[in-house]
């Protein structure tokens, strides 16, 4: 297998409970990097407000190093205040141009610090961790990395540790001008009601020392959930009912200052005109269900829902979840028990709404739609989680 297709390559699995078993993963070529990205303070910012910024800047380093990388595949995780993603030795150099141009852009339009680096996979490998990935076919237009065996974790370990850090983290060579091409990025939905009443925004963390019976543990955490909240339709937060298109220009600005960002003011201007356009026309098309030869812009809804990552694993089970209280505490009272035995560690957010950053390369094809608690979501609920585990 070609190591730079490794990725394009692999099976994909058709049931997210598949993620539950070992066999279905396969080792990361020794010779990729792991690329952290990460907002250094995020839940400061979140608390001042600023969780959509943040949420951009999480999407923007995914969406950056995909246009760099392409034509070829390369697996990503979304974690709200950042991501992670793998790579091959040969596109490296051209996603470290592109990931300093969000550093700087972070710096300058919203005052930001987005830390950035790479971290080898046998660094990890040799520390005695592994990185073992799966991909799981969400929609005929997503299909999502999935990763077990600490080495994530650790590479964000690394890359956050004052000393460690400096090692693996990216600095900008004088003279050298990076450049990014954000292409497919999108923030033109509302805030999304929960359908329920509330947005819970969960992590979950089988101790490790469990093993083999860690993924079996997990397994039955995602069968609680489902006899809890329900299975596909009613877990997604997303519903066709609430997912309206926004003409608001100052959530519109958001998209603008990254799309735009080394435009003159005009330009800028003329590019918040033309989105708001766009999205003036697409909210018409589908309320009238117009059919064209590229798409049944009746049906653009159910596709973009289907392609959303409400949730997915990387060493640890996230999921945004729409339900209300009852169901809430009735999940909280399962981790909480399993949490006091010494089996797990959680993290929990809740709000009313969910936020929904859109990857689209194409209308009818190739997207994913990054789902976040509003409010904070992923960030708070890390928060609460390190809280369980100082305890």
């Amino acid at each position: 297998m070609n190591s730079e297709n490794f990725y394009s390559e692999l099976p994909l699995l058709d049931n997210f409970i598949k993620i539950t078993d070992l066999d279905n993963f396969v080792d990361v070529p020794d010779d990729w990097y792991i690329i952290v990205t990460d907002i250094r303070g995020s839940t400061k910012a979140i608390e001042a407000g600023k969780y959509k910024e943040v949420n951009l800047l999480g999407a923007c380093s995914i969406v950056a190093v995909l246009n760099a990388a392409a034509p070829i595949e390369i697996p990503f995780v979304f974690g709200g205040d950042g991501a992670s993603l793998l790579m091959g030795p040969s596109l490296l150099p051209a996603a470290k141009i592109a990931l300093l141009a969000i550093q700087q852009l972070a710096k300058s339009e919203f005052d930001m610090d987005l830390r950035v680096g790479a971290v080898p996979v046998k660094v990890v490998v040799a520390a005695n961790f592994s990185v073992k990935i799966a991909k799981f076919k969400v929609s005929d237009n997503y299909s999502q990395a999935v990763f077990v065996g600490g080495g994530l974790t650790r590479a964000t370990e690394l890359i956050k540790d004052p000393v460690a850090g400096q090692l693996y983290t990216f600095t900008k060579n004088k003279g050298v001008s990076a450049t990014a091409d954000f292409s497919g990025l999108e923030c033109r939905w509302q805030d999304i009601p929960s359908k329920y009443g509330e947005i819970v925004t969960l992590l979950v963390m089988v101790r490790e020392d469990f093993g083999q019976q860690s993924h079996q543990f997990y397994r039955k955490i995602i069968k609680k959930i489902e006899y809890i909240y329900g299975k596909e339709n009613s877990l997604n937060p997303i519903d066709r009912e609430n997912l309206k298109l926004t003409l608001n220009s100052t959530k519109l600005i958001k998209e603008t200052l990254v799309r735009a960002s080394n435009a003159s003011w005009l330009d800028r201007q003329l590019y918040l005109s033309k989105i708001q356009l766009e999205t003036a026309v697409g909210s018409l098309l589908m309320n009238l269900k117009v059919k064209t030869e590229e798409l049944d812009w009746g049906v653009y809804k159910d596709i973009a829902i289907a392609a959303t990552d409400y949730r997915k694993f990387d060493d640890m089970l996230r999921m945004v979840i729409a339900g209300n209280e009852w169901r809430r505490k009735k999940l909280t009272a399962y981790l909480e028990r399993n949490y006091r035995e010494g089996k797990l560690v959680y993290g929990l957010h809740v709000t009313d709404r969910a936020l929904m950053t859109c990857l689209v390369f194409e209308r009818n094809g190739q997207q994913v739609h990054f789902i976040d608690g509003a409010d904070g979501g992923y960030a708070l609920a890390a928060k609460d989680m390190k809280k369980r585990m100082q305890d």
